[in-house]
């Protein structure tokens, strides 16, 4: 009974400890953010590898989704003879939730853990090292591009997925289930409010970038610089940021509904 007891409060030290860590890492990254010399070259090319290599996976991802919630939720509102609020609930859907959570999902597993991998090989290759050697500091030379840019590239795929997925949703309903396509858009426009669910769908988006940014970076950056720790980081990556999108995501829909 004493060694379980041990054993949870070094599990609850070490999570409050990794916590403030986290939370130290992240205001270096925010003051090297904001003090000059700003890295804009870095996140040009941090948006190429972050941005533009997801924009598959992304699409046809969103594409998908929309495709199977008009499916299902046709399916359902056929039995009330509702067929034509089809379209408002593809939109709300994907604009409140799918399209933020699915994106800062995949964008996890594919550019997340990318972004630790690099990191912990440059770690491993003693690279952040040379860096320190030549007085420049790591965090704001390597680390705060990344973050910075996963943080402004979210919001930008979440869209594009809600898009794809909208046009998804619009050739199920559409072309494939028979409904009028002026029932669709209408019910879709009249049904999604801007300051409301765009601009929640934004901030949610954003806050899920800052997250996925902040932990890929840190557990790449404080991983064991061997093969088998940036191993171990990469797969912590892609675990820790999903709980916590998922987690986060209630407490603001929670929130941002009241």
């Amino acid at each position: 009974m004493l060694t379980a007891i041990a054993q949870l409060g070094a599990m609850f030290t070490s999570f409050v400890q990794q916590l403030g860590e986290l939370t130290v890492f992240a205001l270096r990254v925010v003051v090297t953010g904001l003090w000059p010399p700003l890295r804009f070259r870095q996140v040009l090319d941090e948006f190429y590898k972050l941005g533009v290599l997801s924009l598959v996976i992304i699409c046809v991802s969103g594409l998908a989704v929309g495709m199977v919630l008009a499916l299902l939720a046709y399916s359902a509102l056929a039995r009330f003879g509702a067929e034509e609020v089809v379209g408002a609930i593809v939109g709300l859907g994907l604009v409140r939730e799918l399209g933020p959570v699915f994106t800062a999902l995949l964008t996890t597993g594919r550019a997340g853990s990318a972004t630790t991998a690099e990191i912990g090989t440059m770690v491993a290759t003693e690279q952040l090292d040379g860096l320190r050697m030549m007085s420049v500091d790591p965090v704001d030379y390597v680390i705060g591009p990344k973050a910075v840019t996963m943080a402004l590239v979210m919001p930008l795929l979440s869209a594009l997925f809600i898009t794809c997925g909208i046009f998804g949703g619009y050739l199920v309903g559409v072309g494939l289930m028979g409904i009028d396509g002026g029932t669709f858009l209408t019910s879709l426009e009249s049904n999604i409010n801007f300051r409301h669910d765009i601009i929640g769908s934004i901030l949610k988006a954003l806050l899920f970038g800052v997250i996925v940014g902040l932990v890929s970076t840190y557990k790449g950056y404080k991983c064991a610089p061997t093969s088998s720790g940036v191993s171990s980081a990469t797969t912590s990556t892609v675990v820790t940021a999903s709980v916590a999108v998922l987690i986060s995501d209630y407490f603001f829909t929670a929130l941002w509904e009241v």
